[in-house]
């Protein structure tokens, strides 16, 4: 299928044996970030995937490097990433550092000001996956937005971004929310230190807000250049398949199909209880899952449907989403399929898509609508790009 818009290379397979050596994140550049820090009191907003070369946890490098660390923030899943989608992040401390931690998914999504009163600096280190629902960026801009407020500082260690393709619809922002604070594309071509100056840059803090930003960049990689990440960013993205699917099942939360939350292949298959055993051979059974998903949908029931082949899935497809919802036609369910519209035009963006798909319109038309806005993207963004583009070895 054809796409207007920049589409890059996804970063979904293994670094070569000759170029992993050469890549360093932002986080295993510990000499740039300790001369910003020095006699400075940080806050840490990190998760699981803050990790630096050697497998340790940044927050317990920098603690044993003797960095004031007066508190840690941590997003959506947690601050050891084991929270369940959606659940409530208490706060507490750090059984290992003693460290309080405190919640930014919850009650308090953006720090407040008392929080931040014996801080200097908040240090940012958290993978992304590339999708604009992906909350870890909104909880980027929300602590953006508390620094400028406050006037502190920000520093980003930056990290490849694994689904590196610009694409998708562009959000409308009469659909601003949690899973969409950025007039951006659902799938942004960014990192997230990219994303941070894009921010700052287009004034999206409101009220002429600006916070001083500092990226620190990685080392030896350009935007395309494949990228394993070593530790799974949330419970229900285990592994390169599951995030190369992600931005194209994840809209699927906002219908009856299950993603396959409470099984070990989440965001890698598809299946509804709606449908019959003669439709689709494959089943599985949703469980509550430790590590995974506590609460899926359509638990204990068998979901017919199949497994998912992403080897031909570049960036955003609407072939699932269209496929899905004639089956239900067929069966003469279709009113059952788009069980939480508004979450889905949440995640989407808009209401187009939706709209489009009940219209019976074609991907290409569907598609053609968001080209406009997603080209103008696209011109904002090279004004903050930090990579550039990957062009692979030919032999």
């Amino acid at each position: 299928m054809k796409k207007l818009g920049f589409i890059l290379c996804c970063l979904l397979i293994p670094l070569s044996m000759d170029a992993a050596p050469l890549l360093k994140n932002g986080a295993d550049q510990l000499e740039l970030l300790l001369a910003m820090v020095q006699k400075k009191h940080t806050a840490l907003v990190v998760n699981q995937t803050s990790i630096t070369a050697n497998g340790t946890h940044l927050l317990d490098t920098l603690h044993r490097m003797k960095v004031s660390i007066r508190k840690v923030f941590a997003p959506e899943h947690g601050f050891r990433g084991k929270a369940d989608a959606g659940e409530t992040i208490r706060n507490g401390k750090d059984l290992r550092t003693g460290i309080p931690i405190l919640s930014l998914y919850g009650k308090n999504k953006k720090p407040l000001p008392q929080w931040l009163q014996d801080t200097d600096v908040i240090i940012f280190d958290i993978q992304d996956v590339g999708a604009r629902f992906y909350t870890y960026i909104s909880t980027l801009y929300y602590v953006m937005q508390a620094c400028a407020e406050n006037g502190k500082e920000i520093i980003v260690l930056d990290r490849p971004n694994p689904c590196d393709y610009v694409d998708g619809p562009v959000l409308n922002m009469k659909y601003k929310s949690f899973v969409g604070m950025l007039p951006i594309p659902l799938l942004h071509g960014c990192t997230v230190g990219e994303i941070a100056q894009m921010i700052n840059g287009e004034g999206w803090l409101g009220n002429h807000l600006s916070c001083k930003l500092k990226v620190i960049t990685v080392k030896g990689w350009k935007h395309g250049q494949p990228y394993s990440l070593p530790v799974k960013p949330s419970p229900n993205l285990p592994n390169d398949l599951a995030i190369s699917l992600y931005p194209s099942l994840c809209p699927f939360e906002g219908t009856s199909v299950s993603v396959g939350r409470g099984t070990h292949t989440p965001f890698q298959v598809l299946g509804s209880p709606l449908l019959k055993q003669s439709i689709y051979s494959f089943r599985f059974k949703p469980e509550a899952l430790e590590g995974f998903d506590k609460h899926p949908l359509h638990q204990g029931k068998y979901c017919y449907g199949h497994r998912i082949d992403a080897s031909n899935v570049k960036g955003f497809s609407l072939h699932f989403i269209q496929k899905w919802y004639h089956d239900y036609q067929k069966e003469g369910i279709a009113d059952q399929f788009f069980t939480r519209p508004q979450w889905f035009d949440l995640l989407m963006g808009t209401d187009q898509v939706r709209k489009g798909i009940l219209a019976g319109k074609s991907a290409t038309a569907i598609e053609s609508m968001w080209q406009p806005a997603l080209q103008q993207y696209s011109l904002i963004r090279e004004k903050y790009l930090i990579y550039p583009d990957y062009t692979p070895d030919k032999k």
